[in-house]
């Protein structure tokens, strides 16, 4: 059977869909995956046959800020006020990236033919292109589904608004009336999606590029908490304050410090801390007894995975449901905005460490991640998708 993943190209919508890639290749299936050039090299170290489809994130923006002309905003996007941010946000994932996925794959399409593709639901150009060329098309789901984000709306509506251009009609949770292979637990996922979707559930795997854990973080006499703000929305002020508060405490302390934030701009820092720009984060989680971080998907699911408790403190995006679904499951906590401080981010991993009641929460969610599917599991059923 030949397959076609694509996604968008970053580490939060690609990484999620790699295991089943490589699981589907692995089951004897012709696996080729398409997503923006930028972003191939970190597919071509998962070991599959890529493809150059769509616009760089950076790229989308760019094109997006240019035709705003010159009273566009022309601050860093976390320093733009929503109602400013949203129409630029909703013109990128809503129209120019689909309308250039569509466009890149459909002579792809062509050329590879493919029995089924499988969409990352960010990438609605994926679908769009797959329904315009007759294909079969699953989505991909990356985390728990957002049904009441303000800018999720808003892309939500401009990809349907673009779907309609194309005599497409676009469903409530972008699955295009589809089969939705779903990486959240269902205990976690928001109720109205499981109750309108056909669900694929499929276990949350982390993949990450290869690479050594830091040293010592096998050799310790004391509990590890690992901090990260991900790889789109670092903030060192954000980052600086969690560093301050953890430092105090009787633990070590490992920060990924991502491709947005300069480690130079976080000073010297105490001697328990030590600053890395990347970490093997799916082999990391194992070794970590607390995770401080941004409510990305990736690191949200990874800590259910590994039965760890969980401080967030959410930038944007879909950080802030994440977090909701986080405190509702009682498997952490969150600190918003104004709240992190240094002594509130002490005073929060101070109790998640020893909190017996989030620890069991947390292990109960771990057990019911470890009986989802695995990769290789629905890769087997990828033919009955079609």
């Amino acid at each position: 059977m030949r397959l076609l993943f694509t996604s968008l190209g970053s580490f939060g919508h690609t990484f999620p869909l790699v295991p089943l890639a490589i699981a589907a290749r692995d089951a004897g299936h012709d696996v080729v995956f398409a997503t923006s050039e930028d972003f191939l090299p970190q597919l071509t170290k998962a070991g599959l046959e890529t493809a150059a489809a769509g616009l760089a994130i950076k790229d989308a923006f760019g094109q997006a800020f240019a035709a705003a002309g010159p009273a566009g905003p022309r601050r860093p996007p976390g320093e733009i006020p929503p109602e400013v941010l949203g129409p630029i946000v909703a013109k990128v994932f809503g129209e120019l990236m689909p309308a250039r996925f569509t466009a890149d794959l459909l002579p792809l399409f062509s050329r590879f033919r493919p029995d089924l593709v499988v969409s990352e639901t960010g990438n609605s150009g994926g679908a769009f292109a797959a329904m315009k060329a007759g294909i079969p098309v699953v989505a991909h789901g990356f985390g728990r589904v957002s049904s009441d984000d303000p800018m999720v709306t808003r892309i939500r509506d401009a990809i349907r608004e673009h779907g309609a251009s194309l005599g497409i009609e676009v469903g409530e949770d972008l699955a295009f009336h589809g089969p939705f292979i779903d990486i959240c637990p269902e205990s976690v996922q928001e109720p109205g999606f499981l109750a309108r979707t056909t669900r694929v559930p499929l276990r949350p795997v982390g993949w990450s590029e290869p690479g050594e854990l830091p040293s010592g973080v096998l050799e310790r006499s004391r509990p590890l908490v690992y901090l990260t703000l991900g790889t789109a929305m670092g903030h060192a002020g954000v980052l600086g304050a969690a560093i301050a508060g953890l430092s105090g405490l009787d633990v070590d302390v490992l920060v990924a410090t991502g491709p947005t934030v300069d480690p130079a701009a976080l000073g010297e820092v105490p001697a328990n801390v030590r600053l890395e720009a990347w970490v093997p984060q799916s082999k990391l989680l194992p070794h970590v007894d607390v995770v401080v971080h941004h409510g990305g998907s990736g690191t949200t699911l990874g800590a259910f995975g590994a039965g760890l408790p969980q401080l967030l403190l959410p930038q944007g995006a879909d950080q802030f449901s994440n977090a909701d679904a986080v405190l509702a499951a009682g498997v952490g906590s969150r600190l918003l905005a104004a709240e992190v401080t240094a002594d509130a981010v002490a005073s929060k991993v101070r109790t998640l460490l020893t909190d017996t009641s989030v620890h069991d929460a947390a292990r109960a969610l771990a057990t019911e991640v470890a009986a989802m599917p695995s990769p290789a599991e629905v890769a087997t059923q990828l033919p009955t998708l079609a």
